[in-house]
């Protein structure tokens, strides 16, 4: 059974999904292409690896990801939200590297894969929103062969003090304005900023990753800290 949260976020990004990406780009001035493109960096695919991209939503990490395994790879993009799928299929249509990608219905907290199936697993900016945290990274670990990585692309909370408290100005009183002026929405971008401050430091994030066993783990701190890329190696069993 479904929790509240998951209702809301997938009744929340129901409502955003056509304007999704159009927004991620417009908020994060374009960076959010290079932030991805470092994820699927730290996931040190080869041609011909199987990739699962978790909470996949419109697809652009699942894209980058089959670019990176072209061209006898294969990434399996999982998502719980059926209107965000709908706009990944739109976008997988489109490109070149659509044909590697498998769009799948399901749940993070539950991969509907066997143990040990793919060579690396990804999340990117939706750690915040699953219902349970280390489940899904357990969940995620479960599904990697021995020897391959789990990645998470995620915003996170900057130390500069100066640049700190303009980025807490921009993300907790413009984002919202900007976000209804877009969607035409006042929820999900006022979510957005909330989501932020109950999640986990970046810090924590990284024990959390050593804690469930994965080896050599790492944090990158993208763009003054305003975002991280966590990576983590499964071990030999």
């Amino acid at each position: 059974m479904a929790t509240e949260k998951e209702v809301y976020v997938r009744d929340l990004f129901s409502r955003i999904a056509r304007r999704y990406d159009l927004m991620n780009t417009l908020l994060s001035f374009g960076l959010d292409k290079y932030w991805r493109q470092v994820a699927v960096k730290k996931a040190a695919l080869q041609p011909g690896d199987a990739v699962l991209d978790v909470c996949c939503g419109t697809g652009m990490l699942s894209l980058a990801l089959a670019r990176a395994v072209f061209p006898r790879g294969r990434v399996v993009g999982l998502d719980f939200c059926p209107a965000m799928l709908e706009v990944a299929k739109n976008h997988l249509a489109r490109s070149p590297y659509g044909n590697l990608v498998e769009l799948v219905e399901g749940n993070a907290v539950a991969l509907p894969f066997p143990d040990n199936s793919f060579d690396a697993a990804t999340i990117a900016f939706a750690l915040r929103n699953v219902p349970h945290i280390e489940k899904t990274l357990r969940e995620m670990t479960r599904v990697v062969r021995p020897g391959g990585r789990v990645v998470s692309l995620e915003l996170a909370k900057p130390s500069w003090p100066a640049f700190k408290q303009l980025y807490y100005f921009y993300f907790n009183r413009l984002v919202p304005v900007l976000g209804r002026l877009g969607v035409g929405l006042k929820d999900p971008y006022s979510y957005l900023p909330r989501s932020l401050k109950d999640f986990p430091h970046q810090r924590e994030i990284l024990v959390l990753f050593e804690a469930i066993g994965l080896e050599g783990a790492e944090c990158t701190e993208l763009t003054g800290g305003i975002v991280a890329v966590h990576v983590g190696i499964k071990g030999k069993e």
